[in-house]
């Protein structure tokens, strides 16, 4: 007699928000975890947000919704966004009813509010995952309705119900950890003699930190056969930073995006970079020493406060935006690379704030939350 033929439940999984690549790469990284773990997983995002174009081609499904928002708009922009909340909600409704997920996992944006808010009035469990020491609006809401936050920061617990946090460090892609440095160098086109500086700011690049980085190299001649640069430039000052490189006779490697992060940093002695929370979970993750240059204009200054937290740990100097001239930064670089002890002991104190498992322990999270559902 044939045995019984049992149906397996596969776990599905919805994640919610992006806007901007802070959000929603922590998202694809737990995705990652997820799928590699058999679960199914669906993306509700926004209409005009980063997750329309990135996820597509990372392979993820999506749904969009129109989704205003909060932060950075007038009364206006305010008033429609509260205008399309019924909508949202609606519409991410109607999209859990047929992916029927067992736990839903908002991960910030404006996106996030009306998706977690569905599922709440649908009964499903939800997970909060907040990447900043200074959390942002939807989050500090969501968090209020939450079933759990997974926190990036320890920092931000206090912003959040007792009992409900879980620190987790933020997700980072898996990636990363996985370079070689040799090779790495030789495909840059560096040597392995040198110490190597990874300089870069967002996506677009920083110009403060191209023209303070143009500016101080002209100040570190005596280290131009000590020392190598990799520079993410954005496209605007690509050209400038190339010629200055060259002009003041050091090996760089200069580019206006970097397509391979993980081999910059597995070549970087040192890092000089803004302080984005997905950029420090990169850092931390991987053990390096960095200068940080917060942004200055970012929401509640989150990425000053980021820093700080680095900073009081001795894994990283910090900056502010508007004292980042030639001569600090030549300063500070020129006097962490003369100091192997200095650079270590940051390298070892950043290793210990970091969470390489971090996408690993929210998905966790998330999976037992949908088991007890």
């Amino acid at each position: 007699m044939p045995s019984p033929v049992r149906a397996i439940s596969v776990l599905r999984i919805v994640i919610a928000g992006g806007g901007t690549g802070g959000h929603l790469y922590p998202g694809i990284a737990v995705a990652r975890e997820a799928v590699g773990d058999g679960a199914e997983v669906l993306f509700i995002g926004a209409e005009d947000g980063i997750e329309a174009r990135v996820l597509p081609r990372e392979g993820f499904n999506l749904k969009t919704i129109r989704a205003g928002r909060f932060m950075g708009m007038g009364t206006f922009g305010r008033l429609r966004t509260v205008a399309l909340m019924p909508s949202g909600v609606s519409a991410s409704a109607g999209v859990m009813k047929s992916f029927r997920p067992g736990v839903v996992l908002g991960v910030g944006g404006y996106a996030s509010f009306p998706a977690v808010a569905a599922a709440k009035l649908m009964g499903l469990p939800v997970v909060i995952q907040e990447q900043n020491a200074y959390p942002g609006v939807t989050n500090r809401l969501l968090g209020k309705v939450a079933d759990t936050v997974a926190l990036g920061f320890r920092e931000a617990e206090n912003f959040f119900p007792r009992g409900k946090s879980v620190f987790t460090g933020n997700p980072i892609r898996a990636e990363l950890l996985k370079a070689d440095r040799e090779k790495a160098l030789t495909e840059f086109g560096l040597g392995a003699d040198r110490a190597t500086v990874l300089v870069f700011g967002g996506s677009a690049g920083a110009h403060r930190i191209n023209k303070g980085m143009t500016d101080a190299i002209r100040r570190m001649g005596a280290l131009k056969d000590k020392v190598q640069f990799i520079h993410q430039t954005g496209e605007k000052d690509m050209g400038m930073v190339e010629a200055a490189y060259k002009v003041a006779g050091f090996k760089a490697k200069a580019l206006p995006f970097i397509y391979d992060m993980a081999g910059a940093y597995a070549c970087a002695s040192l890092v000089v970079c803004r302080a984005g929370a997905l950029t420090l979970a990169e850092v931390t993750a991987l053990g390096k020493p960095a200068i940080l240059i917060p942004y200055p204009h970012a929401a509640h200054n989150h990425q000053e406060v980021n820093a700080r937290v680095l900073e009081r740990s001795g894994a990283a100097r910090v900056i502010p935006d508007p004292e980042a001239s030639g001569v600090r930064l030549a300063e500070e670089v020129t006097a962490l690379l003369g100091d192997e002890d200095a650079l270590l002991g940051m390298a070892g104190r950043s290793l210990s704030l970091g969470r390489a498992d971090a996408a690993r322990r929210v998905y966790d999270i998330c999976k037992g939350l949908a088991r007890g559902h």
